[in-house]
């Protein structure tokens, strides 16, 4: 297994199918797996993962909590479920590109002295003005 994406999910029952052919298009010349944890969703993300998953048994992983326990246990969880030689942490909300996996891949790749890579988002979709301030101070 080449490359294990977690993608922490919390009421994205209208964003997972997109994320999904997102990351089948951009990867189908790679091994990886789709590690999507529902925490605690109250809409219907998790029916949408198992629809998701009986598509493609092969690449899908699904983790269920019983309540909303944290974007972080969600993030451990999926790490202890993982099995490629490359990890990545992505967002269920569409906000990152999967495009940019196969760049930081190749980097890690050519320069062996490297041992992880990250990026951040120079621009965000269209989001509202207190989320955007709120963000650049995280960030």
């Amino acid at each position: 297994m080449k490359l294990s994406v977690i993608i922490p999910c919390k009421n994205e029952e209208g964003n997972v199918e997109k994320l999904y052919c997102e990351f089948k298009n951009t990867l189908e010349n790679i091994k990886y797996e789709l590690i999507f944890i529902d925490d605690g969703s109250t809409d219907d993300t998790l029916k949408v993962l198992k629809e998701i998953y009986n598509k493609d048994k092969k690449n899908i992983k699904i983790l269920s909590f019983s309540r909303n326990f944290k974007k972080e246990a969600a993030m451990l969880a999926g790490l202890e479920h993982s099995s490629g030689e490359y990890t990545c942490i992505i967002d269920g909300d569409l906000q990152q590109n999967p495009k940019y996996l196969i760049e930081m891949m190749e980097f890690l790749d050519n320069n062996k002295d490297y041992d992880e890579v990250a990026m951040t988002m120079s621009s965000r979709k269209k989001e509202n003005k207190i989320m955007v301030f709120c963000k650049n101070i995280f960030y």
